[in-house]
């Protein structure tokens, strides 16, 4: 007799459980996929025990007549695919008609239909993968499935279920992250202790993260698109006499597909610990695909620490045929036909949103205090009210007075505070530490940096204030500088608040993008050294030298060997001091080999600009005059990205004029 056995349908069917059904959101995920295939406008999720006990999904969409309510149950019954060719063009969330089926055979199941042509619906009842009953129902067109005591016949597969709270907030991720893709439709979540979320439809996407993240994320966002690029295919190579027959009908041309990518990405002082803050959807399919994850870090690259990750939602929209999502039961990954070039759209549209918006970093803002009844309760010879001021009270901006200070910026004198220690900010990301500052010092600069209106007669009408300027690091050329804090940080005034700047990382950033600047035009500037540095290395180092040689000789190095395991340094790019060349030569080639060997070209030659910029750019403890200050904040808002210095670390932080008047009780 033979080894080899067909398996039983009961066996076959909790196998496929196992590939599509993991947890209760792997139901929701499926039952809210054929809910959306279905044409529904209205979603409502009820979930009991985190999932455990109850999961209902009810819809409004087409529905079923009894024939297909019961078909539905076969394995790989479906509605969306007829034939071997439909695979490389599929339009709808689902398509494998494993499901349901996967889904009856790990949990009590009832089906309540009815299609939108029919007045009767039907009622479908399955425990275990077996049918119970089919009876008539009177409902609503549209489709409800409850599913029960999920994994009660497979109890290896329920002790590995997370807590409740767990498992509920893997559903609520999950139906936020479909009310996201489908912003025209309403999603109802709730659950044992209420409503988890509740989601109108709304006209546009920004009005729908207001309503799933609130104003405060929101603000912190800088919209994308919706960018579209075309990607252009030269005619597939056909036998010759198809060929001519093509060309006399006209159809001897090339292929276009069109790419479109909209959505939402943070600005670069936001930095999460990890990549659950990236939504990417695909033809409004919820995805995880590491070559669009690495698309997005890219982007990100010379802005944000390595290791962090930005806020992204992302939704790329492409021909159907220019993706294969039949590669995982699950249907979160896939996999793209032209995968570098969707890198490349994906990088490139962020990167270039990102330089243009310009976004600035704001001072993180306590909240405010809740004043007790006693406090409000004392007696006072004027209202409060009557102290506040609305926005609409503020002078207009073109009051402000940006014209350079007449005598030099100060230097704010701490006494005996010793001076700031700055390490050189390595690829690692190494943090400074001072001390922090006296309040009434920081109280000073804010008086020097606007003048707030006088409280008498502020009842009476003031003039409207004028449209705020653009809140972007382009206009860091207008501040007006104050002077310094310890020599290190720049004080400066502007329409719109009070700034602080770090003079070394901004200098770094404008030497960062110069350098790069002359690496691709071939004109870098390099200083012959009046006599050679002589610079030895391990033998790591000498074979990492070695390998990339052209890159130094690339940004203005002459280096030649000068024995074993020695080099002897003639030339180094123009404004590094000869202190510091051995010192760069070490940082660069103490690269590991493993992250050296991963560095593209790019990579290769931001990895040494940044080193360059780094060790060129002014230093912390350094007085600067009016003039020089002037030069830095017009040089850095005329830069790509004024926003982060190459090693990710903020540049700017901005006090606006609204969070200082806050802070003040005047609003």
């Amino acid at each position: 007799m033979g080894r080899i056995k067909v398996l039983p349908d009961n066996v076959a069917n909790k196998i496929a459980a196992g590939e599509v059904v993991e947890r209760p959101a792997s139901v929701a995920k499926e039952l809210l996929e054929n809910a959306l295939d279905a044409g529904a406008t209205r979603l409502r999720i009820e979930v009991e025990a985190g999932g455990r006990r109850r999961i209902q999904v009810a819809d409004n969409g087409c529905g079923m007549g009894r024939d297909d309510a019961m078909l539905a149950f076969e394995r790989h019954a479906t509605s969306k695919l007829r034939e071997v060719g439909d695979l490389l063009s599929i339009a709808t969330l689902g398509f494998r008609g494993e499901a349901l089926p996967s889904i009856a055979s790990v949990s009590r199941l009832m089906l309540d239909t009815r299609s939108t042509d029919e007045e009767t619906g039907t009622r479908v009842e399955i425990a275990g993968g077996k049918m119970l009953t089919v009876t008539e129902s009177v409902q609503q067109a549209g489709t409800t499935v409850t599913v029960r005591d999920l994994f009660y016949n497979v109890p290896a597969r329920r002790k590995f279920l997370r807590t409740e709270k767990t498992e509920l907030a893997h559903i609520a991720s999950l139906v936020t992250h479909y009310s996201l893709a489908h912003r025209d439709k309403a999603f109802h979540l709730s659950y044992d202790k209420g409503v988890l979320l509740n989601a109108t439809p709304v006209e546009t996407m920004r009005e729908r993260v207001y309503q799933i993240f609130g104003s405060d994320t929101l603000e912190q966002l800088v919209e994308l698109g919706p960018v579209t690029r075309e990607l252009e295919l030269p005619p597939q190579p056909v036998p010759f006499t198809q060929s001519v027959a093509r060309e006399r009908s006209g159809n001897n041309v090339p292929e276009r597909y069109l790419f479109q990518l909209s959505g939402f990405v943070s600005k670069p002082q936001i930095q999460k610990l990890n990549r659950d803050s990236i939504y990417v959807f695909v033809n409004r399919r919820l995805i995880r695909d590491r070559m669009v994850l690495k698309a997005i870090s890219s982007a990100y690259h010379n802005l944000v620490p390595p290791g962090c990750f930005p806020f992204a939602l992302l939704f790329l929209d492409l021909p159907c045929e220019e993706v294969d999502v039949n590669v995982h039961p699950s249907k979160t990954e896939v996999r793209f036909r032209h995968h570098s070039f969707v890198h490349d759209f994906v990088r490139d549209s962020i990167r270039e949103r990102l330089i243009a918006a310009k976004p600035v970093s704001a001072f993180p803002v306590p909240a405010e205090p809740t004043f007790q009844a006693a406090q409000a309760a004392t007696t006072l010879p004027f209202s409060e009210e009557s102290l506040r001021l609305s926005e609409a009270d503020l002078p207009p901006a073109e009051s402000y007075d940006l014209r350079p200070p007449l005598d030099p910026p100060r230097r704010f004198d701490f006494g005996s505070a010793p001076p700031i220690e700055l390490n050189a900010p390595l690829p690692a990301g190494n943090r400074e530490e001072f001390a922090p500052q006296p309040l009434s010092e920081a109280v000073a600069l804010i008086e020097q940096a606007v003048e707030l209106p006088p409280i008498e007669n502020e009842l009476h009408a003031r003039a409207p204030l004028a449209d705020p300027p653009p809140d972007t690091l382009a206009r860091l050329g207008e501040l007006r500088p104050l002077g310094q804090i310890r020599d290190s940080f720049i004080v400066a005034a502007g329409p719109d608040g009070l700034w602080i700047i770090d003079q070394h990382v901004a200098h770094e950033r404008i030497l960062f993008e110069k350098v790069l600047r002359q690496r691709s035009q071939g004109v870098v500037e390099s200083q012959r050294l009046l006599m050679p540095i002589i610079v030895t290395l391990k033998p790591d180092q000498e074979i990492k030298f070695a390998q990339i040689e052209s890159e130094f000789r690339a940004n203005g190095f002459d280096i030649e060997p000068f024995g074993q395991r020695t080099v002897a340094v003639k030339a180094a790019p123009a404004g590094l001091s000869p202190q510091n060349v051995e010192t760069l030569l070490h940082e660069i080639l103490d690269t590991p080999e493993k992250e050296l060997r991963e560095l593209s070209l790019s990579d290769l030659q931001r990895r040494v600009a940044a080193t360059i910029a780094c060790h060129a750019a002014i230093k912390v403890n350094m007085p600067l005059d009016a003039a020089k200050m002037h030069w830095l904040l017009d040089a850095l808002g005329k830069s790509d990205c004024p926003m982060s210095c190459p090693h990710g670390r903020p540049i700017a932080l901005k006090y606006g004029m609204r969070e200082i008047l806050k802070a003040f009780h005047r609003i």
